[in-house]
């Protein structure tokens, strides 16, 4: 149901609930219940004597909370205290209220605590309230205080006193998360080393304006999931439309965004920390179909792997191998071998596989993953979640490109608009490095800030070759302090960039790894073609050649259907479609730790409406590495 037929139920509430009878039994006059707005100011003068409160009401996501406490609060002053009437006071009020405009009572004063009768009526239903307000934890906190403190007469129980604070604790931190700012933890590693995993945040929601809940009924205080039961916190019953109040600014090049993740739409719902819930979604299916192409010819795959096993270790016969390490190594290769060389089987079918790898994710509830010694494990997982906007996943990375603008990646440098863009102070690139000789791990700490825990830097299994992820500052210190030793920036070139290549099978399925996840799209981690940021109000001319681009948009962001013909056709909501204008305004965003990001290279485009914030301080920092722990120069830095 739509946010605004709520909205038209709480203008209706008052006249249902016959309050213009109820209101002159409290002195007030019958006139006053029929005013919207005004009535809800005097019920809560009436049931809480804070008035005020009645504005709360305008805040979707607390609204039905306030319209309970509203409720509850005054049918108690009419002597309905008891804890069934507490529960229909809070879900559903109309048969107490109508028991209260047909009678001849007056309105109550205010529970006389002093009164052990009046105390006792009122005990049970306090205590429902205060469990529905924080259930457990509440009734934890109010015993605690009730067996440390002394009870003076005339004072509420603790139980209500514990009651109302928590309530409007929660609600008042709700509206602060939802409208004004939100913490936020960095998950992983995209935005070394300019924000670090461990890193506290607060996410301004004012900066670009607070965008206006879409699952206003939610649990308070967590984004899509409840802690430790692991259910959904919220419920798709009440739904708005995207909506975003005005913000101090716009979302400016280069600026640090949190954001809703695009691809999280569908998300595999597996409750480990680093498990397959927060992950593209299309990857995943793309990654199960390649195994399941696989598992179907398993048994040519395990020969391969035998011939390139004997083949290893008839190349280096006084060398001690690590059987199960050759044994997954054989694998991985023969795996690769083989879908090589059968690539174009598997492209030629991709359609079938990809639809049976949705039905084991869906149904068999099925999903694998790398070992570190590269073997494929089977992980059960809890099956499909399909999110609205406002709880898909949380994602940090940097707005490196605003709508219309153009962008285009080349060895690893961003142009926008034909010019060099920014680059972060802190953005780390990857260097192969041989010839070096590597110091102690806490000078590689202390001299030049390199964290093994973090993955910073590591050696192949020789130890010969080092990986690293240097900044720029980082690189010319260890080039000082290591002359010898060779660096080299690690690239992933396009072969689209050579007009004499021709392209294989292989080379097609690799081009489903980053966006826009087409066959014939040659993209890479280092290189990108020239392409446009989506801006509102733009029309495009439509091909075969260039729908792969704005698929998802017209589809997933703007909800149309779109079907393409083998002919080249293409067809939005059933019309053939030469042109397509975009209905939002659209964002480029990367990490700046570019080799370890999965950001708009594998996604694409952030639409606005998936925009949470902009990250504008860490107050709070904690290294994974015990040995480091606390790192105190972060603490309530500013994110600039």
């Amino acid at each position: 149901m739509h946010t605004l037929y709520f909205y038209l139920i709480l203008l209706a509430h008052p006249y249902l609930a016959m309050w213009w009878r109820s209101f002159e039994k409290a002195g007030h006059k019958s006139w006053e219940a029929l005013i919207p707005g005004y009535n809800y100011f005097i019920a809560f003068k009436l049931g809480t004597q804070k008035p005020w409160w009645s504005l709360l009401m305008l805040f979707p996501g607390v609204h039905i909370a306030m319209w309970s406490v509203v409720n509850t609060s005054y049918i108690r002053r009419f002597g309905y205290y008891s804890w069934s009437d507490t529960l229909q006071g809070i879900f559903f009020p109309y048969l107490i209220l109508a028991k209260i405009a047909r009678s001849q009572d007056s309105i109550l004063p205010a529970t006389n605590w002093a009164n052990s009768k009046e105390a006792e009526n009122r005990k049970w239903g306090d205590h429902i309230a205060l469990f529905l307000s924080l259930p457990v934890l509440g009734h934890a906190i109010a015993l605690l205080f009730d067996a440390i403190t002394r009870e003076k007469p005339g004072d509420k129980s603790k139980v209500k006193e514990w009651g109302d604070n928590i309530m409007f604790a929660v609600i008042a931190a709700s509206i602060i998360r939802t409208y004004v700012f939100e913490p936020f933890q960095i998950p992983s590693g995209s935005m070394e080393k300019t924000l670090l995993v461990g890193d506290f945040l607060f996410v301004n929601k004012l900066a670009y304006g607070p965008k206006v809940p879409v699952t206003p009924l939610s649990y308070p205080l967590v984004h899509n999931t409840v802690p430790w039961v692991n259910i959904k916190s919220y419920t798709t019953l009440e739904k708005g439309e995207y909506f975003r109040l005005p913000g101090f600014t716009s979302i400016n090049r280069n600026d640090v965004v949190v954001f809703n993740y695009p691809s999280g739409d569908t998300a595999v719902y597996d409750t480990r920390p680093l498990g397959l819930m927060g992950h593209d979604y299309y990857g995943i299916v793309i990654r199960e179909a390649q195994w399941l192409f696989k598992q179907e010819f398993d048994g040519r795959i395990n020969e391969l792997a035998a011939k390139i096993s004997d083949s290893i270790v008839k190349s280096a016969p006084t060398q001690q191998f690590d059987p199960e390490r050759l044994s997954a190594y054989s694998r991985y290769m023969a795996e690769e071998r083989f879908q090589t060389l059968n690539a174009d089987v598997f492209i030629k079918n991709l359609g079938k596989w990809m639809n049976e790898a949705r039905t084991m994710l869906a149904e068999e509830k099925i999903a694998h993953e790398q070992d570190e010694m590269g073997n494929m494990l089977s992980i059960e997982h809890f099956g499909l979640v399909y999110r609205p906007v406002d709880k898909r996943e949380n994602y940090i990375k940097r707005c490196v490109a605003v709508p219309g603008d153009w962008v285009e990646i080349k060895g690893s440098r961003l142009f926008i608009n034909g010019k060099p863009g920014f680059i972060p102070p802190f953005q780390n690139l990857q260097y192969t490095v041989t010839n070096f000789v590597e110091p102690s791990k806490s000078t590689m700490m202390e001299k030049f800030g390199l964290e093994k825990s973090r993955n910073d830097y590591f050696t192949n299994d020789q130890g010969a070759t080092y990986t690293m992820h240097l900044t720029a500052d980082q690189l010319r210190q260890l080039k000082r302090s290591h002359p010898e030793a060779k660096f080299s920036r690690y690239l992933v070139p396009q072969y689209s960039d050579n007009p004499d290549y021709k392209p294989s099978g292989a080379d097609f399925i690799r081009n489903l790894e980053y966006f826009p996840k087409d066959l014939y799209v040659n993209n890479t981690m280092t290189d990108f073609t020239r392409f446009q940021v989506p801006k509102k109000g733009q029309t495009v001319q439509l091909s075969a050649k260039n729908i792969a681009w704005y698929r998802r948009i017209i589809t997933a962001y703007e909800g149309h259907k779109l079907v393409e013909k083998v002919n080249g056709t293409i067809l939005i909501d059933g019309k053939k479609a030469t042109s397509y204008t975009f209905k939002m305004n659209y964002y480029w965003l990367m990490g700046d730790n570019r080799y370890q990001s999965a950001d708009s290279r594998v996604w694409g485009f952030v639409p606005e409406d998936h925009v949470v914030g902009r990250a504008s301080m860490v107050w709070f920092s904690k290294s994974v590495d015990p040995e480091i722990g606390i790192r105190w120069e972060r603490l309530f830095k500013l994110i600039r």
